[in-house]
């Protein structure tokens, strides 16, 4: 995990601090939140619940209404405590703390009885872990759809700060795996070098992957070919510019390379709406834009690859999901 400042934090919460994110599997995976350990406190008991969503200003969670927590809210002034907890994937450690709140109102909750949505409006600024484990997957999901034609030329000191494993690695073309060494990489695509015929492999459809150490982590991304370049001296082998598919592109492969780049290079600017994103997954709109990072030229390597076949390593696995879902 990149190191966050307190300005970063104090950047992130001006930024932020209006948009909701909502816990799907893939946002429960990336920021490695604990469902089972979080609870509302109202006086002295705990009740369990569901985090739907949370901003820094206020949450959704969904609560069973037969376990009485509505006789406690009243003489309590409708005050609560919501318990945070999440598993910092580097250390193996959990952080868990409490966010002082206000139950503002609750509604019934898809279609199942004696089950609402509360919705809890904070009544201080919440505590830097919070900030920061959900900054970065907002500014991580901003700046994939900004800067997502910038490459990063895959150098070993790029390689190491970025913490991936190598530079040899698989794509999968009709779930085949083909040994390919990776050039460059970006939010929206890559360039790797690999044995093959450009003909016979511009515009078919892949997977690529990645794979990342501290912690481990290998992603998939899929996409295809868009373009392909002659590598100088090695008639065997070409050059391919890959595009990922917009709506493909896991949040943590984008939380990567955003830790990189924002510790690389000054933050610029970033314009966020003021409305609201309860989107699914919290990522911003696809833009329709082509990708030009990834197909840019770079000037030729010669290096060897491989002929044999790369193992496939299936993506990494997943935290259950809670038990009541968003509603549509």
């Amino acid at each position: 995990m990149a190191l966050v400042t307190s300005q970063k934090i104090a950047t992130y919460y001006e930024r932020y601090k209006a948009i909701d994110v909502t816990f799907t599997r893939e946002i429960i995976q990336v920021t490695g939140l604990v469902t089972q350990q979080v609870h509302l406190k109202c006086v002295s008991d705990f009740w369990p619940c569901v985090i739907y969503s949370t901003s820094f200003t206020g949450a959704k969670v969904v609560v069973n209404m037969q376990t009485g927590l509505i006789t406690k809210l009243q003489p309590a002034n409708n005050m609560v405590s919501l318990r945070f907890c999440f598993k910092n994937a580097e250390t193996g450690n959990t952080i868990t703390f409490f966010v002082a709140s206000r139950v503002a109102g609750y509604s019934p909750y898809g279609g199942v009885k004696d089950t609402a949505l509360f919705s809890l409006i904070f009544t201080q600024r919440p505590p830097d872990d919070l900030i920061e484990i959900i900054g970065r997957v907002l500014d991580a999901n901003v700046n994939s759809a900004k800067r997502k034609e910038e490459r990063i030329i895959l150098s070993p000191d790029s390689i190491r700060k970025m913490g991936i494993l190598t530079k040899e690695t698989a794509v999968f073309i009709q779930g085949v795996p083909r040994r390919c060494i990776l050039r460059d990489i970006s939010f929206s695509g890559a360039k790797i070098i690999m044995m093959g015929i450009a003909k016979f492999l511009v515009n078919r459809e892949a997977a690529l992957r990645i794979d990342f150490d501290d912690p481990r982590e290998s992603f998939l991304l899929k996409g295809k070919f868009v373009r392909s370049e002659a590598v100088e001296g090695r008639k065997e082998l070409i050059a391919l510019a890959m595009r990922f598919s917009d709506d493909a592109i896991p949040m943590g492969y984008k939380i990567r390379l955003n830790d990189y780049i924002g510790a690389s290079k000054p933050p610029d600017p970033v314009s966020v709406p003021a409305e609201n994103a309860e989107a699914k997954s919290a990522e911003a709109p696809p833009e329709n834009a082509e990708t030009k990072a990834a197909a840019r030229p770079s000037p030729p390597e010669a290096k060897d690859a491989e002929t044999a076949d790369a193992a496939p390593l299936a993506p990494p696995p997943m935290e259950p999901v809670p038990p009541a879902e968003p509603a549509p």
